[in-house]
């Protein structure tokens, strides 16, 4: 099962039936369908509706329940959203780290993330109900999310988590036949133009392999490099010594 369609999005007491429209919005752009409502206020609203625009099926879905126990009851780990910190909200977790840790949970344990009230959020009790804790890094100036902004971050922070990581075209990097010419041609360029100590060049040419390593050269650039070396080599051509020499 995906690892968002494992995720159920609680809401708390909700007091405005604009921000649950906003809420099932949020869902939607980022790919979660199931939400759990807890003493909410009226629903079926025409700000809820109107705020839902296009999320007005998640609306018309969202479940009702008379206590946050019923509405998280089947899900093995839950997440209590807070921005406050106390006695009992000491190991608070980012959304990121949340979505780690549950992706590495078993494949069909599901997960609610619970979100308290507009004006006081949820209780110290609904609080230690919930498995895992969670805040948003805010300024300092001014901490307070809208109820829908909050939701959709975590929102996103599943949708990345769901989605596959990017498959790289494979770079074919040069081998030593390229690049152990490559060196040699550049010793000899450095040490023509006075580069390099004579009497000890590998010192600096170590440090030459060691950024041209981390750099992992393809064939292109080699070429490239070799044929900067190429014009180096002739425009020193009169060459007469060392700078400053």
């Amino acid at each position: 099962m995906d690892l968002k369609e494992r995720v159920s999005i609680v809401l708390v007491g909700t007091q405005s039936p604009g921000n649950i429209g906003m809420v099932c919005r949020a869902m939607k752009n980022m790919g979660l369908r199931d939400l759990r409502l807890v003493n909410p206020c009226q629903v079926d609203h025409l700000d809820a509706i109107k705020f839902a625009v296009s999320a007005r099926d998640l609306l018309e879905s969202a479940r009702i329940f008379t206590s946050l126990e019923d509405a998280i009851a089947d899900s093995e780990y839950s997440v209590a959203t807070t921005r406050r910190h106390g006695k009992y909200r000491a190991e608070i977790s980012t959304p990121p780290q949340i979505v780690e840790r549950f992706a590495g949970c078993a494949p069909t344990s599901r997960l609610a993330l619970v979100f308290g009230r507009e004006d006081s959020g949820l209780t110290t009790d609904e609080v230690a109900l919930c498995r895992w804790q969670s805040t948003i890094e805010t300024a300092d100036e001014f901490g307070s999310l809208n109820l829908s902004q909050a939701v959709l971050i975590f929102c996103y922070e599943f949708l990345k988590g769901a989605a596959p990581a990017p498959v790289k075209a494979a770079r074919e990097l040069a081998g030593s036949a390229s690049l152990e010419p490559m060196y040699t041609h550049m010793e000899k360029t450095f040490l023509r133009i006075g580069y390099l100590n004579p009497q000890n060049p590998d010192h600096m040419m170590r440090t030459m392999r060691r950024i041209f390593s981390r750099a992992e050269l393809d064939e292109r650039e080699v070429a490239s490099l070799r044929g900067l070396l190429s014009q180096i080599d002739w425009a020193c051509a009169e060459f007469k010594g060392k700078k400053g020499a």
